[in-house]
């Protein structure tokens, strides 16, 4: 049997940080600042629930893809048949939108990092972080990507964990919040948003479609740890946000943090926001390019243009300094449909004996896990639903 030393863990965990760094983003610093501001450590259940539910989504999405040597795309389409190849388009429509979407607010959000320490114009440093992006991904190295990303995810964590655990006042209520579910009034809204930026969609064929060449103990030990460090850092970033008692924004996180905790406050929390919109800006592309060529089957070529779609649309929104909210709605209530339908896929997909051998099947407690996953996704794409409904209205 292989053994997994020091070296060869710290491996995998470079390796799977494209994870954590895939939805750590600046939607996640402002649901879980905005959580924090609102209603203290009352919400910390809803991260430690989506963050279990992370780490139990993504490997069984990695273990059907080592298991089988087919990706999700493949194995949709086998098991649809004739239907397949329609659902896999739907599915990469919706993701890859989802990624174009979101990936204006993940520039700005490096940008609003960078202005919190520097006095640059917001459009050359939109430039800046778009170039760089297009840079990183132009290497082709999922080496590099990963060990990159594993780094500024470091630095990231650092900032936000020192704010964070500075901030803890009572640690018995803290280990309460975190185990015990409550929902105060006008909280659902939030609830969803702590387990949607962090349960979705295009990261599940990002770990199926990188999870290839790895042993199943290697892969389970990657994301594991990945995925873990990034709920760490979420949970630090609400704990952060139980500082500010009045309306969240960057700029007011920033002022609180440099009042409490004097120049550090502001240099830390600025230098997360940048790691938490960078690594997205990176990642989101990324994993566009990932699911065109996981569901639609498309060649290197092909991908490459979806992944420079990403970031000259990202590009556009974030020079005119906008988020283009009707593509934002759309996505909002694509994503909410796409999470539970890709969820009940894995759990057919991984209890199919005619895809699986039995020892990479799940066992009934597994399945447990699963499907209580899958009913949560269920109320939160009607409710994701509901709510794009209603802005439109």
């Amino acid at each position: 049997m292989k053994s997994l030393s020091l070296r060869s863990g710290l491996s995998g965990l470079l390796f799977w940080s494209v994870i954590s760094a895939a939805f750590i983003g600046p939607g996640t610093v402002t649901t879980c600042g905005l959580a924090g501001a609102s209603y203290g450590t009352s919400l910390l259940w809803a991260l430690v629930f989506s963050t279990i539910s992370t780490i139990l989504l993504q490997e069984a999405a990695a273990r059907i893809t080592i298991a089988s040597g087919k990706n999700l795309g493949e194995l949709l389409s086998i098991r649809h048949g004739n239907r397949g190849n329609t659902i896999n388009w739907l599915l990469a429509a919706g993701v890859i939108t989802g990624c174009a979407a979101y990936e204006a607010g993940n520039i700005l959000g490096a940008v609003a990092g960078l202005q919190l320490l520097l006095d640059v114009p917001g459009c050359i440093m939109t430039l800046l972080v778009s170039l760089l992006a297009f840079l990183f991904l132009s290497i082709k190295s999922t080496t590099l990507l990963s060990r990159v990303l594993g780094m500024v995810v470091f630095l990231m964590g650092i900032a936000f964990v020192w704010v964070g655990f500075q901030s803890i006042s009572s640690v018995p209520r803290l280990l309460h919040d975190a185990i015990v579910p409550t929902f105060p009034a006008g909280s659902a809204l939030v609830i969803t948003g702590l387990v949607g930026t962090t349960i979705v969609p295009y990261n599940l064929f990002l770990a199926s479609g990188i999870g290839q060449g790895q042993s199943v103990r290697e892969m389970r030990q990657g994301i594991l740890m990945a995925v873990l460090i990034g709920g760490i850092i979420s949970i630090s970033i609400l704990l952060g946000g139980t500082l500010i008692k009045d309306t969240f924004s960057f700029e007011r996180a920033s002022e609180v943090l440099a009042a409490r905790f004097g120049p550090t406050g502001n240099i830390l929390y600025a230098i997360g926001l940048f790691g938490a919109g960078f690594t997205s800006v990176v990642t989101a592309p990324f994993a566009a390019a990932i699911t065109a060529r996981t569901l639609l089957k498309s060649t290197p070529s092909q991908a490459d243009w979806v992944w420079r779609g990403v970031i000259l649309i990202g590009l556009f929104f974030g020079l005119l300094n906008i988020k283009p909210i009707p593509i934002f709605i759309a996505a909002q209530a694509a994503n909410g449909l796409l999470l539970p339908f890709v969820t009940w896929q894995i759990i057919r997909t991984i209890n199919d004996p005619e895809l699986l051998p039995a020892e990479h099947r799940n066992s009934w407690v597994q399945n447990l896990f699963l499907y209580l996953i899958f009913l949560v996704t269920v109320l939160l794409g009607l409710n994701s639903l509901i709510n794009s409904v209603k802005n439109f209205l």
